[in-house]
């Protein structure tokens, strides 16, 4: 079965366990991620909301 991209356990909205769970990583990582991303380019936030609004539940 091919994998597929949803939203995981909530803590916000599910977006970084979903997404790192299709990668294969640890949630807390691709948290760590969006939290640099927000910090040093600005663009985690934005990126997080729209993967929020686009990425379908299970």
């Amino acid at each position: 079965m091919a994998k597929r991209l949803v939203k995981g356990e909530k803590k916000l909205f599910g977006v970084c366990s979903g997404l790192a769970n299709y990668l294969d990583l640890d949630p807390t990582i691709m948290r760590i991620i969006f939290i640099v991303a927000f910090l040093f380019f600005g663009t985690g936030l934005l990126l997080y909301l729209i993967m929020a609004l686009a990425m379908p539940d299970r």
